[in-house]
């Protein structure tokens, strides 16, 4: 609503946002009427001084040519008077000269006042185009306006349709879960939570999460356990996602009233030693919470990977999640093909550096027992030669010896002995 006050009585009234708007565009229409009226008056008496001017201005050269024109009429009449020698035909000439130029001179003017007055009637007309355009384009803002302001007008009813939809369904969910809790145990409160989230889980586990771990927590060797746990594995048995859930119910009658946070530590104990990545509390405590109410919320300022959820969204904390973990599976992939790049790279070198000390080791011992054998050799060698020398020095000796036997005589060994020289000297005789 706005204000107005009456410029002649002092008045002040209210009214309504649409009149306001009319008169608003009524006074802007009336203003843009009388600057357009103006401007185009303005424009008219511009044109018209500039006419004058130019006339002003024409008339003025057209006076100093004049004067100009009868200088030299007299300077001629002063001639002719001095001169005999001027005739009366060059004067003539000279008149006639004059005419000539004097007319065309007033054609000149004639067309220079014709061009004015054809370019003052196209600026009227491009002020009147002007003036159309604009009051063609003030239809259409307005219409525009008018068209925006029903568009929004529809867009507010249906929100407020929408809101109260929303609404209605929401207080019926509490009422549900109200009356649902009033006629359970409170055993029955907790399990009926949890069989819940359950039910919507297998729902659509078959079509949604078909490769999806999803029971009950039953390992109790540390002492404490969640209720659920969510696991999840690609075709390579590698892990996309793991969630430990709690479920946490409480009836309304009940004298002390637990908060959420109260069972975020053991949540997160459960977590670490169930080994999962995410902790979900689906809670329906503190029901007047407008933190809690409004959808998911991140507690992961108070404890890592930790959310709180009301049962209707279950479903949709499990799809962000696996759908984070699945894009966080690529990068996982990858360092695991880098750590395994990076593995075989040192494999590799490991493999060499052993194969070298082997080579070196297997090299260092055939060295020394070649060294060894070489030596044997060398020891052989030199006893070969010693070897060598003996025989050749018993050939030598053989051949002395064989020289002496080839030299040797019955006489000489005779000639010595009288005995054995009768005898062999009986024998020559026989």
């Amino acid at each position: 609503m706005n204000q107005v006050k009456c410029p002649h009585c002092g008045k002040e009234f209210t009214i309504d946002e649409a009149s306001y708007l009319d008169i608003v565009s009524q006074i802007k229409n009336k203003e843009f009427q009388l600057e357009v009226h103006e401007k185009l008056e303005q424009k008219r008496l511009q044109n018209e001084k500039d006419i004058l001017i130019e006339k002003a201005k024409l008339e003025s050269d057209y006076k100093e040519r004049i004067a100009l024109k009868n200088q030299e009429l007299n300077n001629l009449k002063q001639q002719l008077k001095s001169t005999d020698n001027i005739t009366k035909l060059e004067v003539t000439s000279a008149k006639i000269k004059f005419n000539e130029e004097l007319s065309t001179k007033e054609k000149q003017i004639l067309e220079l006042q014709s061009k004015l007055a054809i370019a003052s009637k196209e600026k009227e007309l491009e002020i009147k185009t002007a003036v159309t355009n604009k009051e063609i384009q003030l239809k259409e803002l307005t219409n525009q306006i008018e068209l925006e302001k029903k568009q929004r007008e529809i867009e507010k009813s249906s929100l407020k349709d929408t809101y109260k939809e929303q609404l209605r369904i929401k207080d019926e969910t509490i009422a549900f879960y109200k009356d649902f809790k009033a006629k359970q145990s409170t055993k029955m409160i907790g399990e009926s939570l949890e069989i819940h989230c359950e039910n919507e889980f297998n729902r659509i586990r078959s079509t949604a999460f078909p490769n999806a771990i999803f029971g009950k927590d039953n390992d109790i060797k540390s002492g404490s356990k969640g209720d659920y746990i969510y696991r999840e594995y690609d075709e390579y048995d590698n892990e996309i996602i793991s969630i430990m859930f709690e479920m946490k119910n409480q009836n309304d009658k009940t004298a002390t009233k637990k908060k959420n946070e109260h069972f975020f530590k053991e949540l997160d104990k459960d977590r670490i030693e169930k080994k999962c990545e995410y902790a979900v509390l689906v809670s329906l405590l503190e029901t007047d919470s407008e933190l809690y109410n409004d959808g998911i919320v991140d507690v992961s300022y108070l404890y890592p990977k930790m959310f709180v959820v009301r049962p209707q969204f279950f479903i949709p904390i499990i799809s962000l999640l696996r759908n984070a973990g699945l894009s966080a599976l690529k990068y996982k992939q990858e360092v695991a093909l880098m750590k395994q790049q990076n593995t075989d790279i040192t494999t590799f070198e490991e493999d060499l550096k052993t194969f070298k000390d082997a080579f070196s080791k297997n090299y260092d011992l055939a060295s020394r027992k070649f060294k060894t054998a070489i030596e044997e050799i060398d020891k052989t060698i030199t006893h070969l030669q010693k070897t060598k020398n003996a025989l050749l020095s018993s050939e030598t000796n053989l051949r002395l010896a064989n020289n002496k036997a080839e030299n040797l005589t019955v006489k000489k060994l005779v000639r010595k002995n009288p005995t054995m020289k009768a005898k062999f000297g009986a024998l020559e005789d026989k």
